[in-house]
């Protein structure tokens, strides 16, 4: 039950607020899981379904983009119907979209699935950070149970290749889908008894014009940064980049217009919420820039398998969730802006031994600069969230969290476009190709390590030689855009360690 605290002020979480954070942790958890688990499965589903190319990368988006997509229609709907009774029609829309994506009979209908489950997760993120806001009103107790939602979240990415390559070992594709089921029902039995409703007075009808805005620019804007990570800088995706934001500033117009808007812009006057915000969104480009790059060293350069690879990658994730949770502690003794800060300079220097891996022999600085980046980002996790959504009152916590998720897919976006770009410029521009190679081989070793890999594994046995050649230089070029990308991610760490320092500060005076 909750208490009172001595001074009759704060309303403390007892075990019921900690059971009901336990129970919102699994969607968390299945959220970030269900984004890195289909990495493994897209070759067996490609094998069952033969889907066309285009097909294939739109099974693996669909449920990305819609995710972002409705991320802000669903924290308002939170909070005009109520969080819970919309996270708990989230979680059954979950559970249908996940079994129909388990059992889908061609490439058609798994993309549909895929972002129908898309939608109802969007209904997850907002709801469960939300819900943590109403349930635990003592900053320090909520900052800990957001440290908690934020350990979860990491360890979901980094367990799907594994859970993934478990599954696909002894079971079909669909299996990975499946994992959604009895973590939605676990969700259904308890939350009713363990999660409070919340729901905002008098928030007014729901402004479709703002969901369609709101959907309009955020989805040409993640589209178009995955399109240009994906084939480097062209007119189309560099046109639905610029489409999307036009569209987002006649959304935000509108928003200060519209007596119940959609989003509630006045949050961003709050002290230090948008200096969070700032810091979230430039921290996890480095992120997933840095990993896009180290999950690919550990495959295209190491050789691992994509489960072996997913092992490696659990250290960091345990570095990453062991600071989110060491941070609240911190953060009691030292000031929020000093700890955030401190953590960024740490993760600074994790991407600075990035810098230092070589093409052969460079495991041990690769996992140790990898670890150390991710306990330095830790903090900002944790720390961020919380300033995010406990600086907002109540009534706009919704709001709040879909903001927060909002840019840290955006973040993620770009990440792995600006980074993906560069890596992909100082490959073509450092790769050595070997003499006497065909023409079609030449061009394979051109393009990029994972092509050069494939037209290697092509060839027939007597070109043992030149295969070898041919992967001695797209590791050497590989491993070239992994130290820039590295040098990239330390400055950008550095500069949000410097937006911590400052505007925090102030936010904190």
């Amino acid at each position: 039950m909750s208490v009172i605290s001595p001074e009759g002020t704060r309303r403390l979480a007892g075990r019921r607020e900690w059971a009901g954070l336990a129970v919102l942790a699994l969607p968390t958890l299945l959220i970030s899981l269900d984004q890195s688990v289909l990495y493994l499965a897209l070759p067996h589903l490609v094998e069952s379904l033969r889907p066309t190319g285009t097909q294939s990368l739109w099974i693996m988006d669909a449920y990305g983009f819609l995710i972002a997509g409705f991320l802000i229609t669903m924290g308002a709907l939170g909070n005009r119907i109520g969080r819970r009774r919309l996270l708990l029609v989230g979680a059954v829309a979950v559970g249908l979209t996940s079994l129909l994506a388990a059992y889908a009979t061609s490439a058609e209908m798994l993309i549909a699935a895929r972002a129908l489950l898309g939608v109802a997760a969007a209904t997850l993120m907002p709801s469960t950070l939300s819900l943590i806001n109403s349930m635990f009103h003592d900053p320090g107790r909520r900052g800990r149970a957001i440290a908690v939602w934020a350990g979860c979240f990491m360890a979901g990415t980094a367990l799907g290749p594994v859970v993934g390559g478990l599954l696909l070992e002894r079971f079909w594709w669909g299996s990975v889908f499946l994992l959604g089921v009895p973590v939605m029902l676990v969700l259904l039995v308890a939350g009713p008894r363990l999660l409070p409703e919340y729901k905002e007075p008098g928030g007014g009808r729901l402004d479709l014009v703002s969901v369609v805005l709101s959907l309009a620019a955020v989805l040409p804007v993640v589209h178009g940064l995955k399109e240009l990570a994906r084939h480097g800088w062209s007119v189309v995706p560099a046109l639905t980049l610029v489409g999307g934001v036009a569209v987002g500033a006649v959304f935000v117009a509108r928003q200060k217009r519209i007596e119940h808007p959609l989003l509630d812009l006045g949050l961003l006057r709050g002290r230090g919420f948008a200096a969070a915000l700032a810091i979230l969104l430039v921290s996890m480009i480095a992120t997933a820039g840095s990993y896009l790059f180290v999950t690919g060293y550990l495959q295209l350069v190491a050789g691992l398998s994509p489960m072996a690879a997913g092992l490696w990658m659990v250290p960091s994730a345990v570095a990453s969730i062991v600071a989110a949770q060491l941070a609240p502690t911190l953060a009691r003794r030292f000031p929020v802006y000093l700890v955030v800060a401190g953590g960024l300079l740490v993760a600074a220097v994790g991407y600075g031994l990035l810098v230092l891996v070589g093409p052969a022999g460079g495991m041990p600085l690769l996992v140790a600069g990898f670890v150390a980046a991710f306990f330095g980002g830790g903090p900002i996790g944790a720390l961020g969230t919380a300033l995010v959504v406990g600086s907002a009152p109540p009534e706009r916590a919704g709001s709040a969290a879909a903001l927060s998720s909002v840019c840290g897919d955006l973040g993620a976006a770009l990440g792995v476009a600006l980074l993906g770009s560069l890596g992909t410029a100082v490959y073509q521009g450092t790769v050595a190709v070997p003499a006497g190679l065909s023409p079609e081989l030449a061009e394979a070793v051109r393009n990029g390590a994972d092509t050069a890999l494939v037209a290697v594994q092509a060839l027939p046995a007597g070109a043992a030689e030149a295969g070898g050649r041919v992967l001695d230089a797209a590791r050497e070029a590989y491993t070239n855009g992994l130290n820039t990308a590295g040098a990239v991610c330390a400055v950008i760490a550095l500069v949000s360690a410097a937006i911590a320092a400052t505007t925090l500060r102030k936010a904190s005076d």
